[in-house]
């Protein structure tokens, strides 16, 4: 007797189809929340997922068997994509070896993306047009191991201060686990070295306002378990976070989510879940809609790294 075939559903997105398999499948144990959930999550969501990866290599998080199986961190795009999903060739140095990463363009591709298992979407700090160019910069605050969440926000009100006097504008939003990103679009002027480099000066700024606070001491065995590493190597070449309304693969389908920089003193990270966030963006929209409008000249920041430098401060550690 033929096996019978698995069951499906299919999903208009646009002018597309998409056929979701195992649509009752069990992602999220703890919550019960199913891959229709998931998918009925990032339609709800769509215009602010498809701003944040729009153009972007990306880098895909996947759990074929739910949250209960094994993680697939998967940088090619996997295997029978339809022909209108888009993607970017991009080279990795190391192996001397290519790689077709999603590029996302319209929602329909992230809705075939979590088809194929995706949860979570990490994508470049560059874009496609010139893919050693990053146009975003990345202000990751990864609180310690005995750092609680009160520091993340005393920290994140010293990056607020600091972006102000440089006129940069901050766009904050959860990490989805333990900490806070915030994303200040730049001109795609310089190569990841430099973006690093820049990221570094800020932070150490950061570190000298807030000593008791944070570090920027790369390996962590050296770090203070009680502070806040400001982690500039996610500017690093290949080096990805989540992205703005991406899941994350935690129990409770937590997401990493916009907030606005008057929320921070009283954002919980575990607030904002599959769940809870379709009606807050339904509420407040897109609240990284505006980020192109608003680039940022990385050069007085590349100045504090060469007046750092100068007096004897080291580079940007190996990332690798």
């Amino acid at each position: 007797m033929a096996a019978s075939k698995s069951p499906s559903v299919e999903i208009e997105v646009d002018d597309r189809v998409v056929r979701v398999s195992n649509p009752d499948r069990v992602y999220f144990p703890e919550t019960g929340a199913t891959k229709r959930d998931l998918v009925d999550y990032y339609l709800a969501v769509g215009p602010g997922i498809v701003n944040a990866l729009r153009e972007r290599p990306c880098m895909l998080h996947r759990f074929p068997k739910g949250l209960a199986g094994d993680k697939v961190h998967q940088k090619r795009l996997p295997k029978g994509a339809p022909d209108w999903v888009e993607t970017v060739e991009l080279h990795f140095p190391r192996w001397n070896r290519t790689a077709d990463e999603l590029c996302v363009t319209e929602l329909a591709s992230v809705i075939w993306a979590v088809q194929m298992s995706t949860v979570e979407f990490h994508p470049w700090n560059s874009r496609r047009a010139d893919t050693e160019k990053p146009d975003e910069w990345r202000i990751d605050l990864d609180p310690g191991e005995e750092c609680d969440y009160a520091v993340v926000r005393r920290v994140a009100s010293v990056v607020h201060e600091v972006l102000d006097e440089l006129g940069a504008t901050g766009y904050p939003k959860t990490s989805g686990g333990s900490g806070l990103h915030v994303y200040v679009r730049v001109r795609p002027d310089h190569g990841f070295k430099d973006v690093r480099r820049a990221a570094l000066a800020f932070a150490r700024e950061v570190e000298r306002r807030a000593p008791d606070d944070v570090t920027t001491t790369w390996w962590r065995k050296d770090r203070d378990p009680r502070k806040l590493f400001v982690d500039y190597n996610q500017n690093a070449r290949d080096h990805t976070i989540a992205a703005a309304y991406s899941v994350r693969g935690l129990p409770d389908a937590r997401v990493s989510t916009p907030v606005r920089w008057d929320e921070v003193d009283d954002a919980d990270p575990r607030d904002f879940t599959i769940e809870t966030v379709p009606g807050r963006f339904a509420e407040l929209g897109d609240l990284h809609a505006d980020i192109d409008a608003h680039p940022f000249d990385l050069r007085p920041l590349l100045e504090w790294a060469e007046r750092d430098e100068r007096e004897g401060a080291e580079p940007p550690a190996d990332p690798d």
